[in-house]
């Protein structure tokens, strides 16, 4: 069986843990964006958790983090996989691939149980009172710009975006469940990277898939155009500019419009 570094088996096996890790990425991130869609469609756009509990709300959260952010995080899964595929073959490639993805996906769920409390305590405000809704808004959409614009936000998207020395990193992690602690550290990476932009979710509503298809792409970009940091320090004046407009105007904070009552039919 051929060996050598003329282009035998190693590219094939390159080739064939690249292409096993884009179908697995689709294998998720399709279904779950129909089923964010279609649960979007029945939940509507309302304040805070929309009434969910802890459970069913994370199980939404890491369906939409799936749709959202699977994408985007190929070119480092492949890379990190490729290697896996020199190593491994077979079932145990599988599994380390899966374990890989199960890890980023582990700490966007640990994330979510702050975002399951940021919006329960926003929804409660707005539910007490209404108008509280525009200072909400606008102190989200300025926390998101500067972040945006901060130090944190720089160092997390230049580590998503150049990922090659932190891989080299990760070839030094030890068993066990060496797979699984290097997609915990990159998911870690990745939350710094786009927290900023999951905050403008409290103001445009958890459920709304537009904000979150804008978002989706707005990540997208960030990591994989050449000029992805200049398109996040853009969106972080943008945020800025709304978080002045929002006292003033309640179509840009869908997410915390208290319900209007259903008016009685009968008396």
């Amino acid at each position: 069986m051929p060996t050598g570094t003329g282009g035998g088996l190693l590219p094939a096996r390159d080739l064939a843990a690249s292409w096993f890790l884009i179908l697995l990425i689709a294998a998720i991130a399709v279904p779950a964006w129909a089923l964010t869609i279609g649960q979007a469609r029945d939940m509507g756009v309302e304040p805070g958790t929309m009434g969910m509990a802890l459970p069913l709300f994370l199980l939404l959260w890491v369906t939409m983090m799936a749709a959202m952010m699977l994408p985007s995080m190929a070119p480092v899964a492949i890379t990190w996989v490729r290697g896996i595929g020199r190593q491994s073959s077979g079932w145990r490639r599988t599994v380390r691939t899966v374990e890989f993805v199960g890890g980023y996906l582990l700490v966007w769920t640990a994330f979510g149980l702050l975002a399951y409390a940021a919006l329960a305590l926003t929804g409660g405000l707005v539910d007490d009172r209404p108008t509280a809704g525009r200072r909400i808004g606008a102190v989200a959409f300025l926390l998101a710009g500067l972040y945006q614009l901060g130090p944190l936000k720089t160092v997390c998207l230049r580590h998503c975006r150049d990922p090659m020395s932190h891989l080299v990193r990760y070839a030094g992690f030890r068993q066990p469940a060496r797979d699984l602690r290097v997609g915990v550290h990159h998911g870690g990476y990745c939350v710094g990277c786009c927290a900023g932009l999951m905050v403008v979710l409290i103001p445009l509503g958890v459920m709304n898939v537009a904000a979150m298809a804008g978002l989706a792409l707005v990540i997208f970009m960030e990591k994989l155009w050449s000029r992805g940091p200049l398109l996040s320090r853009c969106v972080g004046v943008a945020f800025i500019v709304l978080a002045v407009l929002a006292p003033f105007h309640d179509w840009l904070l869908p997410g915390l419009q208290a319900p209007m009552p259903m008016m009685g039919g009968s008396r």
